[in-house]
């Protein structure tokens, strides 16, 4: 009786090449959390030293700084010849963060808006999502398509500078303050953090990258589905632990702003990135499944957070919902490619 399609997979997932790739997966993904978060500390300590104003520490080192794993996840992914781990790492990333971990966030502790520069930044993060969208539609991410989204990330980013220069302190400022001030160190450690783990960074996303390649070619599905659950959600830890954090200090602004400059510099620089390294043909199902989600998403925290009732705030029922969201596109995926189960 011939062997069924189950056994088979399983047989092949326990052969020492792939308990390697699992082992590299497993082992990447704890370094690349531990040495993200390493580097966040000792950047944004740099920078205070240097005398950068607290809030351009926020919006650019912390809140861009925990995205700095989906970027050498994704740029490696691209040079080795996998741009769609790179173009699922992204998108996965901005439904986990809106899905997963402001759902968890909010049910910890409900989260309340009251800087207007996060207020800002959602509407800004519906257009960015938009012209990706349009951006990905033809079904190719050219070079010159992937330049196009940096461009228009480096002209935000220079904005947001010029902005919040002309801009009175408000709640988030006030909070990166109080945060910065409670992870003060010296120049030499920070300088000692900084580049211990940007070292870490790179060599347990190159060994993340490797182990996933491998899973999924042994249990027989794609780089882009892989990219959408495992390195997704991996690369999205440091943004669930400083949510977490940020909402137990009573620092609502840093938690719901850390998410959304996440997806802006995933949208933009991350597959802008990936893109110029490599450019890469979207899968069908990304423009009929995930990027829908991901835009759906991006849409329902929108009116979640100003159109509905307790507008300002995400309570623990819109949090409920989110996390419900997830689980439901979640169980999809695997429901619908992992042919074994």
């Amino acid at each position: 009786m011939p062997a069924s399609p189950g056994a088979i997979v399983w047989h092949c997932m326990l052969s020492p090449d792939i308990l390697l790739a699992i082992l590299a997966l497993s082992a990447g993904l704890a370094v690349l959390v531990w040495s993200a978060d390493r580097f966040v500390d000792g950047a944004a300590a740099l920078a205070r030293i240097f005398g950068m104003p607290p809030l351009l520490i926020g919006m650019i080192i912390v809140g861009f700084g925990t995205s700095v794993p989906e970027m050498i996840v994704s740029a490696f992914a691209a040079l080795q010849g996998n741009p769609e781990l790179a173009l699922g790492n992204a998108y996965g990333s901005n439904v986990a963060n809106i899905a997963l971990i402001l759902g968890i966030t909010a049910l910890v502790n409900p989260i309340r808006i009251g800087s207007g520069i996060v207020r800002l930044e959602m509407p800004i993060l519906l257009g960015v999502t938009a012209f990706a969208g349009v951006e990905v539609y033809t079904g190719d991410l050219t070079r010159v398509d992937a330049l196009l989204l940096l461009v228009v990330f480096t002209a935000l980013m220079g904005w947001s500078l010029w902005q919040n220069a002309h801009k009175d302190r408000d709640h988030l400022a006030q909070e990166m303050e109080e945060e910065l001030a409670t992870k003060s160190m010296s120049r030499r450690p920070a300088v000692l953090w900084t580049a211990t783990g940007l070292i870490l960074l790179v060599a347990s996303s190159r060994a993340l990258v490797w182990g996933a390649v491998e899973i999924a070619s042994a249990i027989g599905i794609s780089d882009l589905v892989i990219g959408l659950t495992v390195v997704a959600l991996g690369t999205s830890l440091p943004e669930l632990a400083s949510s977490l954090a940020a909402v137990k200090k009573n620092e609502h602004d840093i938690a719901l702003g850390n998410v959304l400059g996440s997806n802006l510099f995933n949208t933009l620089a991350v597959v802008g990135i990936a893109g110029a390294i490599s450019p890469l043909r979207v899968p069908a199902e990304v423009l009929t499944r995930d990027y829908p989600v991901m835009a759906a998403l991006t849409l329902l925290l929108f009116l979640l957070l100003y159109g509905f009732r307790h507008g300002g705030q995400l309570t623990r029922a819109k949090g409920a919902l989110l996390l419900g969201t997830y689980a439901a596109y979640t169980l999809y995926l695997i429901m619908t490619t992992v042919r074994f189960l």
